[in-house]
């Protein structure tokens, strides 16, 4: 459920992103509830975010300090946020 935006090989630390049926400004308010800080919105890259046709996305970012432990947790949480909205869209 996971749309994962720009180059596929030489990427960088940054993952611009979004989960299926969430929006990403939702996703950075849970991820923060969880202690965990990432970027929503166009990124100053709006003319790209309208070619990209989405509203905008979510970018996390990585560096040096990051532990794969880290990493793991960012993923568990966003599974939970794609279950507690699928689960709000769906009642």
């Amino acid at each position: 459920g996971i749309t994962i935006y720009g180059p596929s090989t030489n990427r960088s630390s940054l993952i611009s992103f979004n989960l299926a049926g969430v929006h990403p400004h939702d996703i950075a308010t849970v991820l923060d509830v969880a202690g965990i800080a990432i970027r929503a919105g166009h990124h100053c890259a709006e003319p790209l975010t309208r070619s990209l046709q989405v509203s905008s996305t979510a970018r996390a970012s990585f560096y040096l300090y990051n532990t794969l432990e880290e990493i793991d947790i960012l993923y568990a949480e966003l599974e939970k946020t794609k279950e507690y909205f699928g689960n709000v869209f769906s009642r």
